[in-house]
């Protein structure tokens, strides 16, 4: 009897940025590599095809998602990005930035029918804005989107998930230990809640990290608010095969 074909994960950290001209852009990302290997660890424990990839320009992380086209894939397929961004777009080591929405249309079903009906999930560690989230409480996690944030979520292909690090506007958290956002995801996944359905496990990340997160040093006290977006018809399972 064939094995059935294991599900893949694509795994993008970014930690220096230079220019075309090899000057230094952006803040090197102490602790984003790290922080990404032991999420390609415990995905591959979870019986996870994973490809991690380091230091990609913005071509670079395109052509990987190109390439994902023409692979064989399970029941899942999982993506991690770890990078500088603003909204809507993420930037790739060179400093040039990458669309999401371009991302998105690379696995859509006209370019990638293939994935057409496997659960695409995204969890996506960047900034999305320059506002500091100073933890007030309010009836919503965030300020009123942009105009055009939306249509980013309108966007996604069919059986898609998209959780974002932070809200529309705001800046994510990252320090020589990690992200907020992604610490809660590895304690997630190494704990019993990742056998919850999937928009459950999302929904204990948002309280993990709006509950037990909050800035230290220069910007002690300000707070984060992960959030997502799904187009998925059915609950899904992705992360509850058992730890090997």
């Amino acid at each position: 009897m064939s094995q059935p074909r294991r599900s893949r994960a694509l795994v993008i950290v970014n930690t220096h940025f230079c220019s075309s001209d090899g000057d230094v852009v952006f803040g090197t990302r102490k602790g984003a590599k790290r922080e990404a290997e032991k999420l390609s660890r415990v995905l591959s424990r979870l019986n996870y095809k994973v490809k991690l990839m380091h230091n990609k320009t913005a071509k670079e992380i395109e052509d990987l998602y190109q390439q994902e086209c023409s692979c064989e894939h399970g029941e899942y397929f999982v993506s991690i990005i770890s990078s500088h961004g603003e909204e809507g777009l993420i930037f790739g080591c060179d400093a040039e930035p990458v669309k999401l929405t371009r991302i998105f249309q690379i696995l859509s079903s006209e370019k990638c029918p293939g994935l057409t009906k496997i659960p695409k999930i995204f969890f996506i560690q960047a900034c999305r804005g320059a506002e500091f989230d100073k933890g007030v409480v309010v009836e919503r996690d965030g300020r009123e989107p942009e105009p055009d944030c939306f249509s980013e979520y309108l966007s996604i292909p069919p059986q898609t998930v998209v959780m974002f690090a932070c809200s529309p506007g705001y800046v994510a958290f990252l320090n020589i230990f990690g992200s907020m956002f992604l610490q809660a995801l590895l304690k997630v996944l190494e704990g019993e809640e990742r056998h919850l359905a999937l928009n459950r496990l999302m929904t204990r990340i948002n309280w993990e990290v709006a509950f037990c997160c909050q800035a230290r040093g220069t910007y002690e006290g300000c707070k984060q608010m992960p959030c997502f977006v799904t187009n998925l018809l059915q609950e899904v399972f992705p992360f509850s095969a058992p730890m090997e």
